[in-house]
């Protein structure tokens, strides 16, 4: 009920700021001001105005992607309110994407994302493969909270949408190259126009490398670094008036050395009896040095490539069916060092092989008053695995080198179906209502091999082959909502929304018993807000506030087990339902155009997250308790104050300065964060309060064709961790990883 009430409270704040600026449009504005940008949207499956969306969205064009420096989605962390956007651990190739305190901490390919990622209308399946390069987009649209009637399965904490330009009649041609420190080089360019009055065709390519920011000191080698290519074509037909046909086709692939981290505390056996490498307490500053296991390849590679045909015909004024078809295919190997040293205590190799097939039509109505979205979905996936564990050191000094090795096959096919329907009905010209409902159907078949072999001790060698029951979920997702115009640029919202996130079973299992299914995660959310622009549309404020619970919420933790073979103590990485967690807060966006050239942004979110209940009858058989724990990349405060103003020179060129300050309270970065029945935090696992600055200048000519620009990130130099992982059943591993340093690029653009 305290929360209720401060979500009410919250809510009244919003709807007053929302009088109060519909109230201030009628004064004047600066002569000459710009207006802030307006960007169409299709959040609700429809073309409209962001500002006209009854839910909470951030909308990037790409001309502001490119005007800021952004070069791949990791790019946007700390431009969106409660969003943490993160390169995934281990991997230069996936993303681990958080929105309002809920996502996916790992790569694991048999869990399943919370934020669903989408590339023209075409959802993928896993986060490896979605740290992408943002090439020729028209525009990046961020959705927050639960949106499964629409997008479904997966989206239950929001939603990515990356939209492409399309080809057209009108021919353009973009072009780039970009050299920074960390020998960075990045190419890319893009050319699109008429084949015959009917068709079009796009061409976009990039290369982008850089050397890696954390080196190896006794061998030299660089890691964190970046080596990726990317290439799309695109074909537009529009053979009638009322009847269109996209062809999209992409391929990248990326090579680049692992990324690795700083060890948090001592390394031991097995048995934690035998210190294997001490760490200093407190540990030092981190130096971006580490060492690596000698004699693996420690790399990552992915290669993956996709097609999608959209085809539109619009029947009448009123009525378009759209399908949507797309089949996309991905391949990693990813070798990863967790324990963040020379010894073998436990590294990996991951290679993942992933195909999925998808289906959508669409049924649009536009009426005077009446709108609507009715469609059907279908997904079949397969994913492949191979992984290897490499614990030589694990056993302790005393078994020397073991040969020891653990390798795991694994297969998982997915089959889901969905139909699902949107109205929104205009009751007056200033009142809308709308409601949505989804039905959601899906099997997951799961076939697993584990094998151990030990060289030095065969007696001990074991496999185990298992496969679990088919699981079969069902579920039903809806969402009401009402807004209000105030005036033509002023609209309050109420929007009570669900999701569901897909169960599935342990892709770390090491024995039968620890295969166990875990159930689908559930969400309810109910989100007020207000939408305004004033002051001649020079300025822009935007709030909603939200409450969100989450039941049966499906938790990666790690604990012990007993071995049933050797009878020691194994280690367990679960995937459970832990219990219910509850989320509230709130998101603020502003921007200003006090004057021509001078454009000012403030963001504030905020967030609080508890767990009611969680719930590890593996971990607490041995007396422990999870119940204290902080739900991870879950900040109170994420805040962004940022700033451009253009100066128009003599010749008609312009220089414009920008820049932005971000802040991001303390955080936890690791499912397992705190001691066993206490409060007390588990060194490292948590990320303190830290702000980080960015600033550029470009210099555009007079026709605004030709710029070239100097970016500067992370300028104050901090040290700041991105990730963290608690692992301590396996050699006391505790490892954090850290983001970037500060860095510089120069960046020279033509356009036609």
């Amino acid at each position: 009920m305290n929360r209720l009430v401060k979500t009410a409270l919250l809510a009244g704040a919003a709807f007053g700021a929302m009088a109060s600026a519909a109230q201030a449009q009628d004064r004047s504005a600066p002569e000459g001001a710009s207006q802030v940008e307006d960007i169409i949207v299709t959040a609700r499956r429809t073309e409209e105005s962001a500002q006209k969306t009854p839910l909470a969205l951030t909308a990037f064009s790409g001309e502001t992607l490119e005007r800021t420096g952004a070069q791949q989605v990791t790019d946007l962390q700390g431009a969106v309110p409660n969003l943490n956007l993160v390169q995934g651990r281990g991997s230069s190739n996936s993303t681990n994407i958080y929105i309002r305190g809920v996502g996916q901490p790992d790569a694991l390919q048999t869990f399943d994302p919370a934020v669903g990622v989408y590339v023209d209308d075409v959802y993928y399946s896993r986060i490896r493969g979605t740290q992408f390069d943002l090439l020729d987009l028209e525009r990046v649209e961020i959705l927050r909270g639960p949106q499964g009637t629409l997008y479904g399965k997966n989206t239950i904490g929001g939603a990515m949408k990356l939209v492409s330009r399309r080809p057209d009649q009108e021919f353009r041609a973009r072009a780039s190259a970009a050299y920074g420190d960390y020998d960075l080089v990045e190419v890319q360019g893009s050319v699109s126009g008429p084949v015959t009055d009917t068709l079009a065709l796009g061409l976009s390519a990039l290369h982008s490398e850089r050397g890696g920011y954390v080196t190896d000191p006794a061998t030299g080698a660089e890691y964190n670094d970046k080596n990726s290519t990317a290439v799309r074509a695109s074909l537009a037909w529009d053979p009638a008036s009322n009847f269109r046909i996209d062809l999209n086709a992409d391929y990248a692939k990326d090579d680049a050395g692992m990324t690795v981290g700083q060890a948090q505390n001592d390394l031991t056996d097995l048995l934690k009896s035998v210190v294997l490498r001490p760490v200093p307490n407190p540990v030092p500053k981190y130096d971006f040095k580490t060492r690596t296991t000698p004699g693996l390849p420690n790399e990552t590679r992915l290669e993956s490539w996709g097609t999608a045909l959209r085809a539109t015909w619009d029947i009448s004024d009123a009525l378009s069916l759209k399908s949507i078809t797309s089949y996309r295919a991905m391949a990693t190997d990813d070798y990863i060092d967790f324990d963040a040293t020379e010894l073998e205590i436990a590294d990996a190799l991951v290679a993942v092989d992933q195909k999925q097939f998808s289906q959508e039509l669409q049924l649009t109505y536009t009426g005077d008053r009446l709108n609507a979205v009715a469609g059907l979905y279908y997904l079949k996936e397969d994913v492949d695995s191979h992984q290897e564990s490499y614990n030589d050191a694990l056993l302790g000094p005393a078994f020397g080198n073991s040969g020891f090795l653990r390798t795991i096959d694994d297969t998982l096919e997915t089959t889901s179906k969905a139909v699902y329907g949107n109205i929104s009905y205009d009751v007056t010209d200033r009142l809308r209502l709308s409601a949505g409902i989804r039905y959601t159907e899906e099997e997951k078949d799961y076939w697993r091999t584990t094998s151990t072999f030990y060289s030095l001790l065969p007696a001990f060698n074991a496999t185990y082959v298992f496969a679990p029951d088919v699981g079969k979920y069902d579920d039903t997702s809806i969402m009401l909502s009402a807004d209000y115009q105030l005036s033509d640029d002023a609209m309050v919202y109420a929007r009570y929304s669900q999701g569901f996130k897909s169960g599935g079973f342990n892709g770390r299992a090491n024995s039968p018993t620890e295969a166990t299914e875990y159930q689908p995660e559930t969400a309810d959310s109910f989100e007020v807000g207000a939408k305004t622009s004033f002051w001649d549309r020079r300025a822009r404020l935007n709030l909603a506030a939200f409450m969100t619970k989450y039941e049966d919420f499906q938790a990666r933790v790690a604990g012990l087990d007993t071995d049933p073979v050797t009878g020691l103590p194994a280690p367990v990485l679960s995937v459970l339902n832990a219990g219910q967690l509850d989320i509230f807060g709130f998101e603020l966006e502003g921007v200003l155009v006090p004057i021509r050239g001078l454009t000012l942004d403030a963001q504030v979110g905020f967030l609080e997250a508890d767990y009611k209940e969680f719930k590890d009858d593996r971990f607490t058989k041995f007396g422990g308790s999870r119940a204290f724990q902080d739900p991870a990349f879950s900040p109170k405060w994420t805040l962004r104050f940022g700033g451009q103003y253009e100066w128009f020179l003599s010749g008609g060129s312009s220089l414009t300065v920008g820049g932005a300050a971000k802040f991001r309270s303390k955080m936890a970065l690791a499912v397992d964060n705190t001691y066993e029945n206490t409060a007390t935090e588990i060194p490292g696992m948590y990320q303190d309060d830290y702000w980080l600055y960015d600033a550029r200048v470009v210099w555009s000519d007079a026709s605004d064709r030709y710029t070239v620009g100097l970016y500067g990130q992370n300028l104050s130099d901090e040290v700041y961790k991105t990730d963290a992982q608690e692992f301590s059943s396996i050699g006391n591993i505790r490892t954090a990883y850290y983001g970037a340093p500060r860095t510089w690029m120069v960046k020279v653009s033509a356009k036609y």
